[in-house]
């Protein structure tokens, strides 16, 4: 494992874990030409990763999928359990719905694929650090797709029944929670509801703090599984 240090600024202070020296050593040449974005570490196993986290105070873990010993997936939930301002980028090969949806679950706020270009790299990285969610563009295409598929439920959401948190919502803000899981941002909402953008942002933090949940991505899962998400005829 290595550190670097000397990190200055506000720059986003990001580990690097994949058992793949090549790999790492892309990213790193990636990383070194963005002045906002620090490489503080690099790990080669998960367990690796979970120790680094801490230790490095880093703000965005990238995060391989399948590593020897503990798995990213294993690692991202000791990491977000431990640390949960940290936010965790899963970079990946495998785009199947069982591994992004373990994920997301585990409390990844990224999902990219390996092949995305630094550009894709850098916005995961900078959304996330500011505590948002991004999804690479092929897997937000595919879990709208499976979002808005009609029945029987696609692998990807399994239907459960509802959280009683559900019940503290109100019934604007059941409406605001349909229309983030079939994948509008603030701003459609506000225009599908003719309500202010503000007052829009103000029901989704509602939501945010009622399910417990920190992100849209979470939020989507969890209103997917309670059978919110149906796109209306």
């Amino acid at each position: 494992m290595t550190t670097q240090e000397g990190v200055t600024g506000e720059q986003t202070r990001v580990l690097l874990a994949d058992d793949h020296k090549l790999f790492r050593e892309g990213v790193a040449s990636l990383l070194e030409r963005a002045e906002d974005v620090e490489l503080v570490g690099e790990a080669a196993t998960g367990e690796e990763a979970v120790h680094l986290a801490g230790e490095l105070l880093a703000d965005v873990v990238l995060m391989d999928l399948k590593m020897p010993g503990l798995d990213g997936i294993e690692a991202t939930r000791a990491i977000v359990g431990r640390n949960p301002h940290i936010g965790v980028i899963m970079v990946t090969m495998f785009e199947d719905d069982e591994s992004v949806l373990a994920a997301l679950k585990a409390g990844a706020r990224g999902y990219i694929l390996k092949d995305a270009d630094r550009g894709m790299l850098l916005r995961a990285i900078r959304a996330v650090a500011q505590g948002e969610a991004l999804l690479g563009a092929p897997i937000a295409r595919r879990v709208l797709e499976q979002f808005t598929q009609p029945s029987p439920m696609p692998v990807l959401v399994s239907r459960e029944k509802p959280s009683p948190l559900f019940d503290e919502l109100t019934p604007r803000e059941l409406e605001v929670l349909r229309l983030i899981a079939q994948g509008l941002r603030n701003r459609e909402i506000a225009q599908k509801l003719v309500i202010s953008e503000k007052t829009v942002g103000n029901h989704v933090s509602n939501i945010f703090t009622k399910l417990q949940v920190a992100d849209r991505v979470q939020a989507i899962i969890r209103a997917r599984e309670a059978g919110l998400g149906e796109a209306q005829p």
